[in-house]
Order: C-alpha cells, then structure tokens, then sequence
C-alpha cells in the first residue's frame, strides 16, 4: 500500500473509532493486522471461553489462530462431525466469556450491519456473551445501513464460494435472491449502538484491508 492510501485508511480508521466510541462502544484504534492481533491477545485472558463467528478478518490477522493455541478454553465450531454437532457448538458460544467476529459492515453513524444464514455469529454479538470483540478493516466503512445491506448482499457470492454452499451464486457471482436451504442470507442484523451495556462491544478498526 502507498503511503496516501495507507495515510488515507487511518484518517478512516481514526474517524469511525471517534464515532463509534460516541455510540456507547469500546472502539480501539489498530495500524495493522498485527496490531489488532495483539489488541486481541491484550484484551482475553488467558483460560477464558473464547466462540468465535465465521470471519476471513479472523484468519488473516492470525486472531483465530491464537484462539486455537490451546491458551483459550475455544469453542471449537470447526472441526465437528456433523451440522447437529456444529450447532451445539453455536449454542456454547452464546455463554462465552468473549466472543470475537468481524463484521460485514460499518456504517459512518456507528452502526454494524450484518447478514447471517444461521445467525450463529449475529445473535452473539447482540446479546449473551460478557464480551465481544469486532475487528474491521476499513474496506467495512460504508455510507449507511442500506450501503451495509447492499455491500453485504454484494459478497455474499464469495462467502457463500468460501464455504463451498451449493447456492445459485457460487456458479455466477450474482445474486438470485434463491430460496434454497443453503441460503447464506437469511437473518439480516443492525446494531445501533452499544447504549444498553457501554463498552460489552469493543471494535478495532483497522487501517488496512480486511476480510470480504
């Protein structure tokens, strides 16, 4: 990245954590991948349940991969034999001392957008556990909640490709609005604000690129 891009990204970076810190959140200000990793590592303790959403930002940044170190007490949601089994593991994550995501969207008045096709990661993130962490790139950052719908709906071809579900999308990038029982897109979440319970949300914005 040149530096005005990179100059760029944390004046976007910078601005929404302002913002969202005004909206009742934790919103902590990250340079790079490797800092909101150690952000991340700074805020769990060690031995705390940890449940985690699907999240490309997650793999990227090594988050996910700290999780599963074995210092954590991880909801596995991975490496299950079976949907049923998988499921189980959702239900674990909901009494979780943290849980940590990244996020399909965030809008410039401090909302986050989200559309799920179980809503294992957008319920954990509303209500259940003590913390949740959201770590964003600034290629999340979006006008307002109809742009999060719209940008959500737009990579929903490649999220639903990552996770090899056999819907319309995955043969051509478009959306058909389908109606079979892989849909991706089927519980949309808008957190307004973190009012109810100050600072349960801590967002690290993040001046790179991250996720989808």
């Amino acid at each position: 990245m040149d530096s005005i891009k990179k100059w760029f990204r944390e004046c976007q970076a910078k601005d929404m954590v302002e913002t969202l810190n005004k909206k009742g959140y934790n919103a902590i200000y990250a340079e790079d991948a490797q800092s909101a990793r150690d952000l991340v590592a700074s805020i769990i303790p060690h031995g705390a349940s940890v449940g985690v959403g699907g999240s490309v930002t997650l793999s990227q940044t090594g988050i996910l991969q700290d999780l599963q170190s074995g210092v954590y007490q991880f909801i596995d949601r991975y490496n299950q034999p079976s949907f049923e089994a998988m499921c189980e593991k959702y239900k674990e994550a909901y009494t979780a001392d943290f849980f940590v995501t990244g996020t399909n969207a965030v809008t410039r008045q401090g909302e986050l957008v989200n559309i799920d096709a179980t809503g294992n990661r957008v319920g954990p993130m509303a209500f259940g556990p003590d913390k949740v962490i959201v770590v964003a790139g600034t290629n999340k950052i979006v006008r307002d909640i109809n742009a999060g719908i719209m940008r959500t709906k737009e990579i929903a071809p490649i999220n639903a490709k990552r996770i090899k579900h056999q819907t319309p999308c995955t043969s051509d990038g478009q959306c058909h609005d389908c109606t079979c029982q892989k849909r991706i897109c089927n519980i949309t979440s808008i957190i307004h604000n973190c009012y109810k319970f100050p600072g349960r949300i801590t967002v690290i914005m993040v001046a790179e690129e991250l996720g989808y």
